[in-house]
């Protein structure tokens, strides 16, 4: 192998490593922002479960019988 292959295999090897942390950078960014998303919701949940060991009620009618029954 000529030393211009061998520069021609580093250089497509090279681009195969930079679409790989592209890659990898989106799938971090995306991870990133589903937990940001589920630590509000279960600072929420966390929220509404202290409100019902607070006052024995939910505040938001979760357990309440519809009014046909």
């Amino acid at each position: 192998m000529d030393q211009q292959e061998r520069i021609h295999h580093l250089e497509a090897r090279l681009m195969d490593v930079e679409d790989l942390l592209d890659t990898l950078n989106v799938t971090v960014y995306r991870q990133q922002e589903q937990l940001s998303r589920l630590q509000r919701q279960l600072t929420e949940l966390g929220g509404r479960l202290s409100a019902v060991a607070t006052d024995g009620n939910p505040r938001d009618g979760a357990n309440e019988v519809p009014p046909h029954y």
